[in-house]
């Protein structure tokens, strides 16, 4: 297991985790459930073992956002619960310090029968919060939820987006000092979403020590800090939720069989010799170091070289606003591909992630077949119409068998994806800068927000 320390400037550990483990029985009869409980004590078992956790250690400080990822089935929802206290670990031991708000599954802690407003007051009574301190945070809870008349209606007539409302106004009206989040974002509107994400942000901003478990990645990647990553039960990650997301993708895409891309050198096709830039590759200078870089790789290839430019090929890490960037990367390959895919993404000093696009989508003319030991370098080109600030970016390769690359415009854009398998990915490379613009030709700002989107205005007097 990887790890990495603690963040700077958190305080005190809020949860400690040591070797936790759970441990379920399956029985094939429902009898054998039976005799299990009633001999087991004599030293007769029936039924199989399976240890849903299995020797997982973590700490989590005071004000942190800590992610929890894996494949369904993973333990996920099983260390989360124990964290909650619904669940009895069966080896380790799990010290949480604080009071705990839990938004597990979609239901969890409501009578369907109790309306809302009752649900509320019997959430507070699970919590051992007193009746007077609910009462006095009622109001705020209400208006957070925002579902009007149906406050005093049976939750069981509720749809699932006002469900999810209420549940998550009550989890985090409480003041509790962690808050504990099962995949519950994913339900609701864009507008309540939003919402839910400004009120994290100003708990986190207070203090409040965050779990989130959630099967999207971009989620995890911009508002954790660190990441556990869960595979079978075991430790797999923990450590940057860059690279936790990045770890998961790998271990998603290893059930995944893609034949074609398994071709040979035996049985590989004539490839047409693609166009070459006498321009198209900078100077030694322009490359970055990257020898301390991450590499996050399945070893069937890994970088070698990234390197940044101005238009003219020079190095360069300050660009004025609208500037074009050339970002360059080169990856070796150690085993035969298919048609090899090349891509950046480019991140604020938040962490959001402004812009990513890779040669999937450019649908450029692309190389059939790469043979082992062969480099594969990618030029890409991009207009910095961006806020002013400092960024980072992070480069990945991956690859397509040819038969998709060639129909992609004729399927799904998440059946699509799921075909491309992910070999290698840097993160954290730069920091470079985009500064106002000095040219008095030009506004010096060419827009607010942090991306400039096409389009024009109009103006007329009537």
């Amino acid at each position: 297991m990887s790890s990495s320390a603690s963040p700077p400037g958190l305080g005190d550990t809020v949860i400690k985790a040591q070797n936790l483990g759970k441990l379920y029985h399956l029985y094939d009869r429902p009898s054998d459930r039976l005799k299990h409980t009633l001999f087991w004590r004599f030293g007769r078992t029936y039924g199989r073992p399976f240890w849903a956790l299995q020797d997982v250690s973590f700490e989590i400080k005071k004000g942190e956002t800590f992610g929890i990822i894996g494949k369904n089935g993973s333990g996920k929802s099983t260390l989360l619960q124990i964290l909650a206290g619904i669940l009895k670990e069966t080896t380790g031991q799990i010290s949480v310090q604080g009071r705990v708000g839990a938004l597990l599954e979609l239901g969890s802690g409501f009578n369907p029968e109790f309306s809302g407003r009752e649900n509320v007051f019997l959430n507070g009574l699970i919590l051992g919060i007193p009746k007077k301190e609910m009462e006095a945070k009622y109001d705020e809870i209400a208006a957070f939820a925002d579902i009007g008349e149906f406050i005093n209606q049976p939750v069981k007539l509720y749809s699932s987006g006002m469900f999810v409302r209420l549940a998550f106004a009550v989890a985090t009206g409480i003041e509790a000092d962690i808050l504990l989040i099962d995949e519950a974002l994913a339900v609701g509107d864009v507008f309540f979403r939003q919402k839910c994400y400004q009120r994290l942000e100003r708990l986190r901003a207070n203090g409040v020590s965050i779990l989130l478990v959630s099967h999207a990645m971009n989620e995890v990647e911009q508002f954790c800090t660190r990441a556990l990553l869960l595979d079978n039960g075991k430790s797999a990650y923990l450590g940057s939720a860059v690279e936790a997301v990045k770890r998961y993708y790998l271990i998603e895409q290893a059930h995944y069989i893609n034949d074609e891309a398994s071709a040979t050198e035996d049985n590989k096709q004539p490839v047409a010799e693609m166009p070459r830039d006498e321009h198209f590759w900078p100077a030694a200078e322009a490359f970055l170091d990257i020898s301390s870089v991450t590499q996050v790789s399945n070893g069937v290839g890994f970088c070698t070289g990234v390197a940044i430019t101005d238009i003219h090929g020079q190095p360069c890490r300050v660009f004025k606003q609208g500037e074009m960037a050339c970002f360059f990367f080169e990856f070796e390959a150690k085993q035969p591909m298919q048609v090899p895919l090349g891509g950046m993404q480019i991140q604020n000093d938040k962490g959001l992630i402004i812009h990513g696009k890779t040669s999937l989508e450019y649908g450029i003319e692309a190389p059939e077949f790469v043979s082992p030991n062969n480099k594969i370098r990618f030029r890409q080109n991009i207009f910095l119409e961006i806020a002013t600030g400092e960024y980072t970016f992070e480069v990945g390769f991956a690859t397509i068998a040819s038969s998709d690359y060639h129909r992609r415009n004729e399927q799904d854009y998440m059946d699509l994806y799921a075909k491309v398998s992910r070999i290698c990915t840097l993160t954290g490379l730069g920091p470079f800068a985009v500064v106002f613009r000095k040219d008095r030709s030009a506004p010096m700002l060419r827009h607010h927000g942090m991306v400039n989107l096409p389009g024009n205005i109009q103006v007329h007097i009537v």
